[in-house]
């Protein structure tokens, strides 16, 4: 017998990102490359919402299929790509982040590539105390410091 937690023991770690695309619409030009990690079976999509921040600030989210007419309509790969776990107030949050006239995508995924290390972590008792992110820019900025700190210690 098995208890609920055993049904999410191979779940990988959930991230999600909110990518502003400035005074625009999406263009599409990144989606070959999100679909192609899904068709690789290092992620799954589990939530992609649009977010339109209007020049007076107010924030709606924008309904795929209006964005699918016309320039995009590479994006119907992903209708129907909702779990319900990203909601109003997520889309607040997003509007608040976003410029005036801009639009987001908020995108929810699940790491598989990273699922099957995490449920052998969790059947062995191990949990997770802490995780992050480095933005590339800082960690090029860092490495910079870093050389710049050894080239003046030289001879």
């Amino acid at each position: 017998m098995s208890n609920e937690s055993d049904a999410f023991d191979d779940v990988g770690p959930i991230d999600y990102l909110v990518v502003e695309y400035p005074g625009s619409r999406p263009t599409g030009k990144a989606l070959p490359f999100l679909v192609d990690l899904v068709d690789r079976g290092l992620i799954r999509i589990l939530d992609l919402i649009f977010v339109r921040k209007d020049p007076d600030g107010s924030v709606a989210a924008v309904e795929l299929a209006n964005l699918i007419q016309g320039e995009n309509p590479d994006l119907a790969v992903f209708e129907g790509a909702s779990s319900g776990l990203l909601g109003q107030d997520d889309v607040e949050e997003a509007g608040a982040v976003i410029g005036p006239g801009s639009t987001a995508a908020i995108v929810m995924y699940e790491n598989l590539w990273a699922a099957p290390l995490a449920g052998a972590l969790r059947r062995s008792g191990a949990r997770l105390v802490a995780a992050g992110r480095i933005p590339g820019p800082d960690l090029i900025a860092a490495l910079d410091s870093l050389e710049a700190s050894a080239a003046s210690t030289r001879p």
